[in-house]
């Protein structure tokens, strides 16, 4: 399979409206993890942290979705966007563990997963860098 990433899921998948790619389902798979560990934050904190942490993954999932249906250097942008935010939630990640949020087998948990889809999503972006670069 090419990391270029394929428009038109096949199956259940996409009668969910849902990519079955590895990037996609990792990052659904995360943010229910996420989401099912964010009920344990305390609630006085839930309108900022909590909420500025859910804004990066969510606009990370949004970004990849449109960086899906795009092509060329449009693609090459959102995923550069899909990036930056992908660090930001990294960082609110690191901040839910300092403040004793997240246990350190649920921030290592966590850190593995985010690892793993900015692996994916760094390949996604190489292999579009070159195609772009290949058809100047």
């Amino acid at each position: 399979m090419s990391t270029e990433q394929p428009n038109g899921p096949s199956g259940d998948a996409a009668a969910a409206g849902a990519d079955p790619t590895p990037i996609f389902t990792k990052m659904l798979d995360f943010i229910a993890w996420l989401t099912l560990m964010s009920r344990h934050f305390p609630r006085m904190h839930r309108a900022t942290i909590t909420q500025r942490l859910f804004d990066a993954v969510l606009d990370c999932q949004e970004r990849l979705i449109e960086a899906n249906q795009a092509r060329g250097p449009a693609r090459l942008v959102l995923l550069q966007h899909a990036d930056a935010s992908l660090d930001k939630t990294r960082i609110y990640l690191r901040l839910a563990h300092l403040l004793h949020w997240l246990s350190l087998g649920q921030y290592e948990h966590a850190s593995k997963q985010v690892a793993e889809i900015g692996r994916l999503l760094g390949g996604w972006q190489r292999t579009t860098r070159r195609t772009v670069e290949s058809s100047r």
